[in-house]
């Protein structure tokens, strides 16, 4: 199975309350379908320090986001696209852009 979403794509959120934003995958989760993108999901967290040294306060990261509410963006067109899977030489797999047929 060709994975549709890999680590460094740039991706745009099609739903919820982060639609339109734009950024780049950080981590996929295929077996729970989630993904943490860069500047999106953002939450505060008030953290206590847990060592000698260490500070405490209120921290912003990322959560993770359900895979089907982002698509990936085409590097040749430059627009939200759908993935398709293309064979190239040797049985080896590539995605391609639905619209240009562009291979990213």
């Amino acid at each position: 199975m060709l994975a549709r979403i890999r680590k460094n794509d740039t991706v745009v959120v099609i739903s919820g309350k982060d639609k339109g934003k734009q950024g780049t995958v950080l981590h996929v989760a295929p077996k729970s379908d989630m993904v943490v993108v860069k500047g999106v999901g953002v939450v505060t967290r008030h953290v206590k320090p847990r060592r000698q040294g260490e500070t405490g306060g209120i921290r912003k990261e990322e959560r993770s986001v359900t895979l089907s509410k982002v698509m990936p963006i085409c590097t040749a067109c430059k627009k939200p696209c759908r993935v398709q899977s293309k064979s190239i030489e040797k049985g080896a797999r590539a995605r391609s852009c639905h619209r240009c047929k562009e291979v990213f």
